[in-house]
């Protein structure tokens, strides 16, 4: 639909006719020579039909130029079809286990041996895809804590920030789960109450930074920052040696009653992944629990057309200029001499 921004600039349309009525004419000065040669002269203009029509084009195209920019003033718009928005959801921070812990392989996919953090990265990929209305954050942390992407609506920016991360681009031989929450915080403080959550994946127990994960946690509390915690890594798995198979427990030093502690005081849960179904499930539970409000919010999209009537003005103002150039002088072209009549008649007669 066309729209104007500014319709009383419609209002200037008479300005021109209402100066030219109002405005008297310059006074007319009568010639101060006496030229006897003027009837040859008006030989050389056009004759007055060719003469009236060019000043009824160029009274056309000025016209049209003061419409143009008339129009070009009140601001045309065009305004698309109403389109849906999903509303602000959740403020919803990533926080992923990178230690070098995260390499171990003891997930199975499609019958084969995966790392732990190859799942993660497929599993949580979806769970972005899934969450358009809520700002996503995304923070790594190994024996550090770092945000790798603030909070953002751009889902897809956050997949791939999370799908390119490695193990090694942080110190991996240490978990700083206490720092990683502390960081979360910092950044869900200052977002609106009852939409800040926190949801933080390890395989590890807590052995570096500078705050435990039970201060993080109060802290957490403290702010109104829901916390959902998960624990990932196989109960069970068949190392072979030399001297024959024996079964180990991967996830030996998983810290679970801190993790608990620390999501059930923040009024989260604690989930266990031991596979990749259980990680799935885990994060299909997350999307029930905080599901995304959507409320009845539209915007139109709007295209800005001033441009084109404004264009067009200066176009047609640059063509008449060009048209009242007098190109032939500038090219050095001699008008053709006219022919004096009396003179050669005069001529032929004393000849005689």
């Amino acid at each position: 639909m066309l729209e104007f921004t500014w319709p009383y600039a419609f209002l200037l349309l008479p300005l021109p006719l209402i100066i030219y009525r109002l405005m008297s004419r310059a006074p007319r000065q009568d010639a101060s020579l006496f030229v006897p040669f003027f009837e040859k002269l008006t030989r050389l203009q056009s004759d007055s039909d060719s003469l009236a029509s060019g000043r009824l084009l160029n009274l056309i195209c000025c016209t049209l130029i003061w419409l143009l920019v008339v129009v070009a003033a009140s601001r045309p718009q065009w305004l698309g079809d109403p389109i849906e928005l999903p509303s602000t959801g959740r403020d919803l921070m990533l926080s992923v286990d990178i230690s070098g812990s995260m390499e171990a392989q003891d997930m199975v996919v499609g019958n084969r041996q995966a790392s732990r953090i190859d799942v993660v990265k497929t599993v949580v990929s979806d769970f972005v895809e899934r969450r358009e209305g809520d700002r996503l954050g995304l923070i790594l942390f190994a024996a550090h804590a770092y945000v790798q992407a603030p909070l953002t609506f751009d889902r897809q920016t956050v997949g791939t920030l999370l799908e390119e991360a490695e193990i090694g681009i942080i110190e991996e031989s240490a978990t700083a789960i206490g720092d990683a929450i502390g960081l979360a915080v910092k950044h869900l403080r200052n977002r609106p109450e009852n939409s800040r959550v926190l949801i933080l994946l390890t395989d590890g127990v807590n052995n570096a930074g500078s705050v435990s994960p039970i201060q993080a946690g109060e802290l957490a509390q403290t702010e109104s920052i829901k916390i959902y915690t998960i624990g990932i890594g196989a109960d069970q798995q068949v190392q072979r040696t030399f001297f024959g198979s024996r079964s180990v427990n991967p996830s030996a030093e998983l810290d679970e009653a801190t993790l608990t502690q620390i999501a059930e005081s923040t009024g989260g849960r604690y989930f266990r992944a031991r596979d990749v179904n259980d990680l799935v499930d885990i994060y299909e539970e997350l999307d029930r629990l905080e599901t995304i409000e959507q409320d009845e919010q539209t915007y139109r999209p709007t295209k800005i057309l001033f441009y084109w009537p404004l264009g067009t003005a200066l176009l047609i103002s640059f063509i008449l200029a060009a048209a009242s150039i007098p190109w032939a002088s500038l090219l050095g072209q001699q008008p053709k001499p006219v022919e004096d009549n009396d003179s050669n008649q005069l001529g032929l007669g004393s000849g005689s």
